[in-house]
């Protein structure tokens, strides 16, 4: 059976929407903020965005390029430029890695669909978000319900193809997601506390550097660039070559980065501070509690939960694409079937998280990891959405260096933008040193700690 002609972008802004979709997810709403007032508020936003132009941006062009030159997801891409090469593997961490985060993180993306329906139709109980929390995530029956929901919405939306489905959605999803970043900061704006948060928020102070503080942020602008796993090597693939890659990655970045930030001025006014408790609790209990005190809360919890649904979305398309284009691209199975199958295995995979936090007492208690028990779900955070994309990033970087060749990637990344080829000045120290030496640092925090990053 012949492969089936390769998909494309119908536009340059289709492409930079759903790539943007693709970095922008639950992490840059609700994980940004409480890693923000962790870690030094103002002081740590800078230290983030630099990282990101500085590390991430250059890692960004390497996949893009990759994905644009090979025409192949990153198994793929991987075989074209080095057949038969132990670098293969690099290719298939990518897409074990996919599967792996998807089946975790489709979980977490379920309870936004629950906690939207519950505002709209029947709202919180003040001062017992914490009891409903709680109770929610322990029954396996809905955990499950919501994460097959949430990967069928998923797989029919990568079945629909590149520009009739994740082009077209992504073109709806994030103007909508703007709509109500936009909608939900203008109202925050308005609180008691929103001055004193912002202050926190915005203004750098060296007092407020931490130890950890450089570290959480590569963490952070690293992996919310969904850089390591192969999403924008895949996207990069289904790009023309007329389009201007230095342009387009710029874009992508500009855009995932303006929406972290953007989070930021919702949660500190509504908080007036920096948060005080960190992970899933500060969205569906802190926050979900104060929406109960605020005037027009229930209205104001539903949109909340509608952005946060609409940006898990986004990003679990990228990431069943990933699978998905490797059993179209190496096995030639058709797109409809690829889809289902990445989906129906990403569902069986992801039901011990679903049931690990509390449905079942085995699977929420397994081991330890940095000092505190971790159930299934906390373990495959671990090792795929820390572990995994570092790895997989670092061994990016040593590919193009050390097999591709730098001169190969930067013929591809230049190959629309002549006069921006003066960029290669200072792109070839950032990722011949400077990008593997944070990746590296941040790979070793992770290993010898046991303490996560996303």
């Amino acid at each position: 059976m012949s492969a089936p002609k390769r998909e494309q972008w119908n536009s340059s802004l289709g492409f930079i929407l759903a790539a943007a979709g693709s970095a922008i997810g639950l992490g840059n709403i609700w994980r940004f903020p409480y890693i923000t007032g962790q870690n030094g508020g103002g002081t740590f936003v800078l230290l983030y965005v630099s990282i990101v132009l500085l590390i991430g941006l250059p890692v960004m062009y390497l996949e893009l390029s990759m994905g644009r030159f090979s025409k192949r997801g990153p198994v793929g891409a991987v075989e074209s430029i080095a057949p038969g090469s132990f670098w293969k593997f690099m290719g298939y961490l990518a897409v074990i890695t996919g599967i792996g985060i998807l089946s975790f993180y489709g979980v977490v993306a379920g309870w936004t669909v629950w906690y939207f329906f519950k505002a709209v139709f029947h709202g919180f109980p003040s001062g017992k978000t914490n009891e409903l929390f709680g109770e929610f995530v322990a029954s396996g029956p809905h955990q499950i319900a919501l994460l097959y929901i949430f990967l069928a919405l998923t797989g029919g939306i990568v079945i629909s193809g590149i520009k009739g489905g994740i082009e077209k959605v992504s073109s709806i999803l994030m103007p909508i997601l703007l709509l109500l970043l936009t909608g939900l900061i203008i109202y925050s704006m308005t609180l008691k506390g929103a001055t004193s948060g912002l202050k926190y928020y915005l203004v750098p102070k060296s007092s407020d550097f931490t130890k950890t503080t450089f570290i959480f942020a590569l963490g952070q602008a690293f992996f919310s660039l969904s850089l390591g796993m192969g999403a924008m090597m895949t996207y990069g693939s289904y790009l023309k070559k007329k389009e201007n890659l230095v342009k387009a990655g710029f874009l992508v970045v500009i855009f995932d980065t303006v929406i972290a930030l953007m989070s930021g001025l919702i949660i500190f006014p509504v908080l007036g501070g920096a948060p005080q408790k960190s992970g899933a609790g500060l969205v569906f209990v802190v926050i979900t509690d104060l929406f109960t005190k605020l005037p027009g809360g229930r209205i104001l919890a539903a949109l909340f939960f509608l952005l946060l649904t609409v940006a898990a979305l986004t990003s679990t398309i990228s990431l069943l694409e990933v699978a998905a284009s490797y059993l179209m691209d190496e096995h030639k199975i058709p797109r409809k079937k690829a889809a289902t199958i990445v989906t129906f295995i990403t569902f069986i995979v992801g039901i011990p998280s679903a049931l690990s936090l509390g449905a079942n007492k085995s699977l929420t208690s397994m081991i330890s990891i940095g000092g505190q028990k971790t159930g299934f779900l906390g373990i495959m955070d671990f090792l795929f959405g820390n572990v995994s994309l570092a790895l997989g990033g670092l061994l990016l970087i040593l590919f193009v260096v050390f097999k591709w060749g730098i001169k190969n990637t930067e013929k591809e990344l230049f190959r629309n933008s002549e006069k921006l080829k003066y960029l290669r000045y200072i792109l070839r120290p950032l990722i011949w040193f400077a990008a593997p030496a944070a990746i590296a640092l941040v790979l070793g925090f992770i290993l010898f700690t046991g303490k996560t990053l996303s």
